[in-house]
């Protein structure tokens, strides 16, 4: 799946341990919270982006990201503030239509069956994105 996305490397984190790559980065996404920037950090290059979606253990994205403002040459932590404006959805949109942006749907739930839903995401083996269904009679 992930290659179908355009990868052009996978690495799977059941058999190998990621931050021990060799290799040097210019961005490095954490999409879903299971690393620190302090594990990552050797992994990226001078200059190099560690991005979360997650405020990390103690929330120390906030701070890290705060200081890395003024450290820009260095490599630093980067917290995604969401965009809000009609611009936001009418791009996405257009990415959609495009196919520059495919999302990753695992499953899809009627919005009854939301305590489910809930169960499966924190299960933590999801792959992609659940939907909750709003549907009409």
């Amino acid at each position: 799946m992930v290659r179908g996305l355009g990868a052009n490397r996978v690495i799977d984190y059941r058999s190998e341990d990621f931050t021990r790559l060799d290799d040097r980065f210019d961005v490095v996404i954490d999409a879903v919270g299971k690393s620190t920037f302090g594990r990552c950090r050797r992994l990226l290059a001078p200059g190099g982006v560690y991005i979360s979606s997650e405020l990390g253990p103690g929330w120390q994205n906030l701070p890290l990201a705060a200081v890395g403002l003024a450290t820009r040459g260095r490599r630093r932590v980067v917290f995604p503030y969401p965009e809000e404006g009609q611009h936001v959805v009418e791009a996405i949109r257009d990415l959609l239509a495009s196919g520059a942006f495919r999302p990753v749907i695992d499953r899809s739930y009627p919005l009854d069956d939301i305590v489910e839903a809930h169960r499966y995401v924190e299960s933590g083996v999801k792959i992609g994105n659940v939907v909750v269904r709003l549907d009409r009679d």
